[in-house]
């Protein structure tokens, strides 16, 4: 299989299936619209062998400027273990190191061992000089 990362953006139902598959919470179709609308960057990866099939994708949220933050970092299960989570990560790297300002704070939450993914592109534990903490609003 072959690969291309894209900074584009996906459709919301894209969205919603590379959540649900790659074992992330769901989320409406609503809050998906709306959420990608208000993306500052996004990275999909493309299976070219396969029409160019969405296999993969993270994107940046937040202010632009001095607050973002890294989200959605999937890869569908047939598709792990090819470095394409590297491959998401460095593209939003890249974007970072060339699009936001210096004083910009960008954080992230990993899940279970993905920290080990993050530390490659220098993000670090901040406990416990800060806590992470998190509200998730109920789906109907």
């Amino acid at each position: 299989m072959k690969y291309q990362a894209k900074y584009q953006d996906v459709d919301p139902g894209t969205y919603i299936h590379l959540r649900v598959s790659s074992g992330l919470s769901p989320k409406t179709l609503e809050a998906a619209k709306i959420g990608l609308n208000n993306s500052i960057c996004s990275v999909v990866i493309l299976d070219v062998s396969n029409n160019d099939q969405p296999v993969g994708m993270g994107r940046i949220i937040g202010d632009g400027a001095c607050h973002c933050q890294v989200v959605d970092i999937c890869v569908l299960p047939a598709h792990q273990k090819q470095g394409l989570g590297k491959l998401i990560m460095q593209y939003l790297k890249d974007f970072i190191d060339e699009s936001l300002p210096p004083s910009c704070y960008i954080s992230l939450i990993a899940d279970g061992d993905a920290y080990r993914l993050y530390e490659l592109y220098g993000f670090k534990e901040v406990w416990p000089a800060s806590r992470g903490m998190a509200f998730s609003k109920a789906v109907k």
